[in-house]
């Protein structure tokens, strides 16, 4: 099994995370798709990270679908609840995580045009949602050491991999200031084996 993502993605760590948690042994193989010589786009239509890509040569992608798939594969570390409501209130905070994350990275690449062709208003629309994002993180922990059900699970690795993400590319945004109960959670993931060797470093 090989999984193919860039060094600084955060939905290509929550993958290498999961992986990790639940002990599969995976290559990892680093693509960048920015580059001119990137070979993403022949294992994903898309051309975006992570992909994963199976003994028989199937690949699967969106790191949603790709953590379903290894919650499956084994019973190691269980990371979705089987209880139907507590399984939806994980997938509601990696939802929340995700978004929070994606509005991030667009800022991140709308910063990175010309800055004759930035548009502050697209910018504040997305910093909008990162900090409204954040504010429903910080209520949803409570707290509470994990999100959901007292159990470390996928809702704690996507918030983690999502602040991890605003560490690595905004480290101006304080956000440990505004929410200490975040900055916490933050702290105690940051000791777990699995987070520490995923962090994300320049390309």
């Amino acid at each position: 099994m090989k999984l193919i993502s860039s060094p600084t993605t955060p939905f290509g760590r929550k993958v290498r995370i999961v992986l990790l948690e639940k002990k599969i042994p995976f290559q990892l193989e680093l693509d960048i798709p920015w580059n001119p010589d990137s070979k993403v786009g022949q294992a994903n239509p898309l051309g975006k990270v992570p992909v994963l890509v199976l003994k028989d040569g199937e690949t699967l992608y969106d790191s949603r679908v790709i953590v379903e798939y290894l919650e499956h594969l084994s019973p190691v570390g269980h990371l979705l609840p089987q209880e139907a409501d507590n399984r939806i209130a994980v997938r509601k905070i990696e939802a929340l995580a995700d978004g929070m994350t994606d509005a991030a990275a667009l800022i991140y690449l709308e910063n990175k045009r010309a800055e004759a062709q930035r548009s502050k208003d697209w910018i504040t629309r997305q910093e909008t949602k990162v900090f409204r994002a954040l504010e429903a993180l910080a209520e949803e922990l409570g707290e509470h050491v994990h999100f959901i059900g007292g159990k470390f699970s996928l809702a704690d690795i996507a918030t983690g991999c999502a602040l991890g993400y605003l560490d690595f590319r905004f480290p101006h945004i304080e956000w440990r200031t505004a929410h200490p109960n975040l900055a916490r959670f933050a702290a105690k993931l940051a000791e777990r084996k699995s987070f520490k060797e995923t962090v994300p470093v320049a390309a």
